[in-house]
């Protein structure tokens, strides 16, 4: 569903160049009240010290650490002391755009300590202007556990925490979601969007959850196909697509796609069950779609090969 709300070349090898230690950095249903959204689809319903092995797993001199300049109007995604999935990148979104010229300059006052090989890229968020959103990706998911200190700048500092990995792969085909945590496996029935009105394909992070939301179909062009309060609202993408609560899935989930671009889950147990147990930062899958959801659409970081995210790093 979609919501009407708003419901490389920079690798690890070069930020070792900047700091004494491996750097990174961070920032359909319809939708008018809880959650953040607006677009596609809508339906209700360890650190490594300095001079220790890098990117490249060859020990490194120690650098000069240069002071760091003041970002302002920076603004980093994650809370301090918080704990995500796997998935989530680092995000710093900006008041301005920032110039092609001073990218570079911007990414060297972009640091985090962690034991992780990962490259910052430049996005073209959905909702903001091109040169106002930078992310850090690693190469591959998160390793759980791992402790993440991010510095923006001079004057913005957050510690956060990698929780237990979990992955949602929803295969529009089948009609069925697996769910894979903590070495174990479930699978849930679902009902993704009808023809015509399909779910993203591609890789997705967890930004948010909320327990209601109401959802207007008018608010993403679907004229007064609904206007309701939906429940266990997991939200996906910046155009509207959660993952949620939707009566339909009662019947046709397990059997077919009947929604307006999100993902159905049965009222009973298996929405709440889910909704509970997710984080912002776990990763949901969707398999056997048609367009792959765009970069900057939320957090679609992880559908680039690992060489395109790389390339779109302001370093050399």
């Amino acid at each position: 569903m979609t919501t009407g709300l708003r419901c490389h070349r920079g690798r690890l090898a070069r930020a070792w160049s900047a700091a004494a230690v491996c750097v990174l950095a961070l920032a359909g249903c319809s939708a008018q009240a809880l959650a953040d959204g607006g677009g596609k689809g809508a339906e209700p319903g360890g650190r490594p010290a300095a001079g220790t092995a890098g990117a490249t797993g060859k020990a490194r001199p120690k650098p000069s650490a240069a002071a760091l300049k003041s970002l302002t109007g920076a603004h980093v995604n994650i809370a301090d002391g918080q704990t995500v999935g796997v998935g989530m990148p680092i995000s710093v979104t900006f008041d301005r755009p920032i110039p092609v010229a001073e990218r570079a300059d911007v990414e060297r006052q972009l640091k985090v300590t962690a034991d992780v090989e990962g490259s910052w890229g430049w996005i073209k968020d959905r909702n903001l202007l091109d040169g106002q959103r930078v992310d850090f990706r690693p190469r591959t998911y998160w390793k759980p556990g791992t402790a993440v200190t991010v510095r923006a700048g001079a004057g913005i500092t957050r510690h956060f925490t990698v929780g237990r990995s979990l992955v949602a792969t929803v295969d529009v085909r089948t009609h069925f979601m697996t769910l894979e945590t903590a070495g174990s496996s479930r699978r849930v029935p679902i009902t993704a969007g009808a023809p015509g009105m399909d779910t993203w394909n591609g890789t997705m992070v967890v930004s948010d959850k909320a327990s209601k939301v109401f959802m207007d179909s008018r608010s993403v062009g679907y004229g007064d196909a609904y206007a309701d309060y939906y429940y266990y609202a997991v939200h996906l993408t910046a155009s509207g697509t959660y993952l949620h609560q939707n009566p339909k899935a009662n019947i046709h989930g397990g059997r077919r796609n009947v929604t307006h671009g999100c993902v159905g889950l049965a009222t009973g147990g298996p929405a709440k069950r889910f909704f509970d147990e997710v984080v912002p930062g776990d990763v949901v899958k969707v398999v056997g779609s048609r367009d792959t959801v765009a970069v900057g659409n939320g957090y679609g970081d992880w559908n680039l090969t690992w060489d395109q995210w790389r390339a779109a790093s302001a370093l050399d």
